[in-house]
């Protein structure tokens, strides 16, 4: 079961793929944005600010905040506040005060596929 409503933070089965959705007992796949992160080291264009409020602003360090303060700092394409090795290990650092942008990203949908397609992870 996913721990939050809105986006998948699932307990990894034993033996289960790391960098991989396992599937579900109806046949869909479930991914384990703990194994992966593509998401967040997809574009450094992606996680940018654009409905959240200021209070929800002032709550995410400023160090994590880009130079022209429109979005997440990143590093290439990954975002400052992801750690661990994409397709592997992954957490954010500051999961629980992310932009509206992460937590709009699904797993499984269309976002999600395609920056798990371009890491090489489908």
């Amino acid at each position: 079961m996913p721990r939050d409503a809105d986006h998948s933070r699932l307990p990894r089965p034993p033996g289960a793929a790391v960098d991989f959705g396992w599937p579900a007992e109806d046949g869909t796949a479930l991914f384990d944005c703990q194994a992966c992160g593509a998401c967040c080291s997809y574009s450094a264009d992606w996680p940018r600010f654009s409905t959240e409020d200021d209070a929800q602003l002032d709550r995410i360090p400023a160090e994590l905040v880009a130079a022209d303060q429109s979005g997440m700092r990143c590093e290439g394409g990954r975002c400052s506040a992801l750690s661990g090795q994409v397709g592997r290990h992954t957490a954010c650092g500051i999961y629980d005060l992310r932009p509206d942008v992460c937590r709009a990203c699904m797993p499984g949908g269309d976002d999600c596929l395609m920056a798990r397609a371009a890491h090489g992870l489908t």
